[in-house]
């Protein structure tokens, strides 16, 4: 098979069908039949200079492969494969890649550091090869540039793939200083220079203690500056990508240095190529980001020993900073617009400046004025955008009564610009500020809103009329219509856009009946629009919402009914039907919650039960996601009627809860099996063993997205409270494993916020669980039953308060247990209670909780408590 290997790992890439298939047979055979032979042949091949570099590429891919996977479940197994084989197998194959790194073949040499990386990321961390980083260390010195470059490569992607707290400092140190050798000035090899800038990029999460230090600090930073100079345009890049790494790992080091960066950054905008220049805006982009984290989080309230202090770089910068971005929005390119995933220094500006604007609030709006009076109203286009791009940027940020006089005065050139302006870039960016002031300056929250009821009819005419405009003006005006009618919202019944109702309405189907309504997310946007419409109607507009019902359910009736459809236009298709599925659950949650209009509405039910079991049919997992909500939605409208659905409705719902790969439909799934327990009640009681199968499936299985589980948790509790005390025959498999849940999210290692709130929400799913089963079970005889169960619960409780990380929602869902626990299991509860923290310091911290949510909760709880403990 050896000899054979290189050419099939070349057949495997021929452009003949039949013979890639053959040889990836092939090689799928070799691997289940022998796989450490597998890994010496592909080894082999990798290293084998006589080899083609194809083959050779291919072997170091399919490696790779064997070590990593995106799921996080195949990741653990592929590391565990690879510690069980023979150690001369791991030794030889390791000696291969290592061998390659000195490769005259640049791609070689490269997919043999990536492979190395994934090594080092299994064993490192089981204290294996530890030789590795002093044979790669001693590579450095070798006089042949291309060993240089392919070993400072793999220290990258080694640190890329280990953990900081892997390496000992001894070694992040040799690390750090072979990397920021590789980059200094003095390196004469531009291809070691780019990998060791790239490196360093990596690196950075390994430096906290050599950041720590000035002098190391000093000479890291004088390096990365250095080499955003450097001739050659990627290393420049690749060092300006450091510097925004630094800025977010390393923020509160960089205060000495930031009028030094403000240089480099300055002239490489002005003077640089375009993906450095992005880079340095990048730069100003992140340290807004960090400077506004701070503020969110700790006001304007810093204590000397508030742990993160603000710099208030930005506030310093501004003077300088923003005639900077201002210049750069004047570099748009012709037709940016049109393109969806367009990304130039003039959008890079606009963002970082919507950015500053944010971070500084009313301070930069006389900066950005006077280039708006001045550019407004130039013959040449590019200044009208930018001074329209500028104004819609800093729109979010200052105050409204430092914008509300300039908006005033700004609204109605705004509306003729958007009619009359000749160019269509111009026109966007007018649409999409228009947007944005809807968004930040019009709505409950604003005491004075820019829209008067007398504007009103004038900004609804240009935006209808601009909606027939071409298709990237078009979806910013509906955009743009999306927040005017949110701001309405909260306006009761007397709406002033109640008299357009209809004609917003129809211009909004006119829309999506475009015949290029498939450009610049036209149809989507238009139909995001419609949907904002009817959420936001008010009663008198009821009936106009009545008369859509039967025009959506036609168009999706249409779209079952095509036949015989192009891949392209299934694609379309798909899109359509998860769009019309997607409004008619809004109109169905509009109208079925009104007791004025809910009678009316459901003469629609069988019709609209109808087309979600049709769509059904169809394969496809948005749309599969848009009708499931859509039922939910209807069975929480029918209540108890919608018994009638379920004999045809159960197979699909069993569909959602096996489907695995795409999780995000078995999520929802779950989440519409809880919509149907509180509508059907007691009346689900007939599905609840075959939905309960699945549910506990999902939860063993190892292929399921961890996302998933906590719903399935909350879901039990709804199970419970609709079936009460037939929950019974459940316990036996759902108390075991909520138990084992429990105890594996109250001692989670939180590593980072990521992994903390997904704790939480589990957690969360958990209590919401354990709530619905007591109160499921209140006033049954049968309440005994869970008295075996209370221990660990109280356990629960306990061992999250002394943890001390759980979230608001978290607190409130298990102060409400202790209260269900109390309230359900009465007296009988009352000595174990009276053991447990939970009732005591735990009760207090809530009860003293700011939060009113919480303090309901612990009131309610301790009135409980009382009667157990008393009684």
């Amino acid at each position: 098979m050896a000899m054979e290997i290189t050419q099939i790992l070349l057949n495997a890439q021929s452009i003949d069908a039949a013979s890639r298939k053959h040889a990836e047979e092939s090689l799928k055979q070799f691997q289940d039949q022998n796989f450490p032979s597998f890994l010496l042949s592909l080894s082999g091949e990798l290293a084998n200079n006589e080899k083609p570099v194809d083959s050779r590429k291919l072997a170091g891919l399919i490696l790779k492969n064997t070590l990593d996977a995106k799921e996080q479940h195949r990741k653990n197994e592929l590391a565990q494969r690879w510690l069980s084989l023979d150690a001369s197998v791991k030794a030889q194959v390791k000696a291969c890649l290592l061998q390659t790194l000195s490769s005259p073949v640049p791609d070689a040499r490269s997919t043999a550091s990536q492979v190395i990386a994934k090594i080092a990321g299994i064993e490192l961390p089981q204290k294996q090869w530890p030789e590795l980083i002093g044979i790669l260390l001693s590579n450095i010195h070798q006089l042949q540039p291309h060993v240089k470059q392919a070993t400072l490569e793999t220290l990258g992607y080694l640190c890329e793939e280990v953990s900081p707290e892997v390496a000992d400092q001894d070694q992040v140190n040799k690390i750090l200083t072979a990397v920021v050798q590789g980059m200094n000035a003095s390196e004469g090899n531009n291809d070691v220079r780019l990998a060791a800038t790239r490196a360093l990029y990596n690196a950075l999460g390994f430096a906290q203690a050599n950041f720590s230090n000035d002098m190391e600090r000093d000479y890291i930073m004088r390096v990365v500056c250095e080499a955003t100079l450097s001739p050659e345009v990627k290393i420049r890049q690749a060092a300006f990508e450091c510097l925004v790494a630094i800025s977010t790992t390393y923020y509160d080091k960089l205060a000495s240095y930031m009028q030094d960066i403000f240089n480099i950054t300055a002239k490489a905008v002005r003077e640089d190529e375009e993906p450095v220049a992005l880079q340095a805006i990048e730069f100003w982009s992140s340290i807004c980001d960090e400077e506004i984290d701070i503020l969110d989080e700790y006001g304007s309230d810093f204590t000397a020993d508030s742990d993160i202090h603000c710099f208030y770089f930005i506030k310093q910068a501004l003077p300088a900073l923003v005639p900077m971005l201002l210049e750069t929005l004047l570099k748009q390119e012709e037709g940016q617009d049109q393109d969806e995933g367009a990304w130039n220094i003039a959008m890079a500006g606009g963002t970082c400046l919507g950015l500053v604007a944010r971070t500084v609030g009313d301070d930069i709006v006389p900066l950005v004025m006077p280039f708006i009076e001045e550019n407004i109203t130039k013959p040449d286009w590019r200044q009208r955008e930018a001074a329209t791009y500028a104004f819609g940027s800093i729109l979010e940020g200052p105050s409204p009564e430092k914008l509300t006089p300039i908006v005033n005065v700004a609204l109605n050139f705004m509306l003729t610009a958007l009619m009359k302006d000749p160019n269509d870039h111009v026109k966007d960016t007018t649409a999409w500020t228009l947007g944005r002031i809807f968004e930040f300056m019009h709505g409950s929250t604003v005491e004075t809103s820019v829209i008067t009821r007398e504007n009103c009819h004038q900004i609804l005419t240009v935006l209808l009329q601009s909606m027939k405009d071409v298709p990237n003006v078009a979806e910013k005006a509906c955009g743009a219509l999306y927040f005017l009618v949110q701001g309405y919202e909260d306006s009761g019944s007397a709406s002033p856009l109640s008299p357009f109702f209809h004609d917003i309405i129809q211009a909004l189907l006119s829309v999506t009946h475009r015949d290029d309504a498939g450009e610049s997310r036209l149809r989507t946007a238009a139909y995001e629009s419609l949907n904002e419409v009817v959420r936001c109607s008010t009663e008198e507009t009821a009936p106009t919402v009545m008369q859509l019902v039967p025009v959506i359910m036609m168009e999706l009736h249409q779209t079952l009914e095509a036949q015989k459809l192009s891949m392209d236009e299934r694609e379309k298709q798909n899109e359509l039907q998860g769009l019309l599925c997607g409004c008619l659950q809004v109109i169905i949650q509009k109208l079925g919650s009104a007791e004025s209009s809910k009678y009316a509405f459901m003469q629609y039910a069988d019709q609209l039960m109808e087309l979600f079991l049709r769509v059904f049919a169809c394969r496809n997992a948005t749309v599969h996601e848009e009708a499931m909500l859509a039922i939910g939605a209807l069975a929480y409208a029918a209540g108890q009627n919608f018994v009638k659905y379920m004999q045809g409705f159960y197979p699909y719902l069993e569909m959602g809860l096996q489907n695995f790969e795409e999780y995000q439909v078995c999520a929802i799934t779950v989440g519409v099996v809880g919509d149907i327990c509180r509508a059907l009640e007691e009346k689900i009681l007939p599905f609840c063993d075959g939905i309960m199968t699945h549910l506990l499936k999902d939860l063993s299985s190892n292929l399921l997205h961890r996302s998933v589980k906590p719903p399935i948790f909350s879901c039990f509790g709804d199970i419970a409270l609709a079936i009460g005390e037939n929950f019974e025959k459940y316990l036996i498999y759902a108390m075991p494993m909520l138990q084992s849940a429990a105890e594996l999210s109250a001692h989670a290692a939180t590593v980072d916020d990521e992994m903390l709130e997904y704790t939480n929400q589990l957690r969360n799913g958990i209590l919401e669980a354990y709530s619905g089963i007591f109160q499921g079970f209140k006033n049954s005889p049968k309440t005994q039953l869970l008295m075996p169960f209370a221990p660990h619960i109280l356990q629960f409780l306990d061992s999250l308060y002394n943890e001390k990380d759980m979230d608001d929602v978290v607190m409130k869902a298990a102060i409400g247990v202790l209260g269900d626990l109390a309230d359900t299991l009465g007296t009988n509860a009352g000595p174990l209670i009276n053991q447990s923290v939970s009732s005591k310091d735990f009760l207090e911290e809530c009860l003293s909780s700011d939060d009113h949510l919480i303090k309901e909760s612990a009131d309610w709880a301790k009135l409980a408590i009382t009667r157990a403990i008393s009684g």
